[in-house]
């Protein structure tokens, strides 16, 4: 089988998420996207987030009503700092005959090489590049590297950042994120 990866701290997921993946997953033809949030991102490891249990709760609620999608726990389960070589090491270990393709925005692709072990991720999967608002692909983007698609997806200018900031601010968040995600953010009052 094809399997998407699609990796973040999904705080909280939103329709964005959601829409990128689709799309990505119909366009490459993948069978499933998983998606996996962090426990720690390692690029964000001095900003707080919800805590995992809860973001976690949040993505299999919201990715319910795709049988194409999704949502596992690796890192969480893992504990400390969330690496992605470590998470597609662990998943080649339990789905051996399957092929992986890690989704990333095209921001995350200026510092890919900063990651751990970059040339050994790109070794076990096929990299897809998704595009994002607000960002020239092309006037920034280095040179793609192999194993690489460049994926077009629907500009969908939604931030996690946006969201805490609306729900602190008592704006609603109606169409931002799946109904049932605004029912849990504001049954566990998160982000007040």
């Amino acid at each position: 089988m094809k399997l998407g990866i699609f990796g973040g701290t999904f705080d909280p997921v939103h329709h964005g998420h959601l829409i990128v993946a689709e799309a990505v997953r119909e366009s490459v033809g993948l069978d499933r996207i998983m998606f996996v949030p962090t426990l720690i991102s390692p690029h964000k490891q001095d900003v707080p987030a919800t805590p995992a249990g809860q973001r976690l709760e949040m993505l299999r609620e919201a990715v319910k009503p795709n049988p194409f999608f999704e949502v596992l726990d690796i890192e969480i389960e893992r504990g400390g700092v969330s690496y992605t070589v470590d998470t597609i090491r662990a998943l080649e270990e339990t789905h051996t005959h399957d092929e992986f393709y890690l989704l990333i925005g095209a921001d995350n692709l200026l510092d890919f090489g900063a990651w751990r072990e970059p040339s050994e991720i790109l070794r076990r999967v096929v990299l897809v590049v998704m595009g994002r608002p607000g960002f020239p692909a092309a006037a920034r983007e280095p040179q793609l590297p192999e194993r690489t698609i460049r994926c077009r997806v629907p500009a969908i200018d939604i931030s996690g950042t946006d969201i805490r900031r609306r729900v602190k601010e008592g704006l609603p968040i109606s169409y931002l994120v799946p109904p049932a995600v605004a029912r849990f953010i504001g049954r566990h009052r998160l982000y007040i």
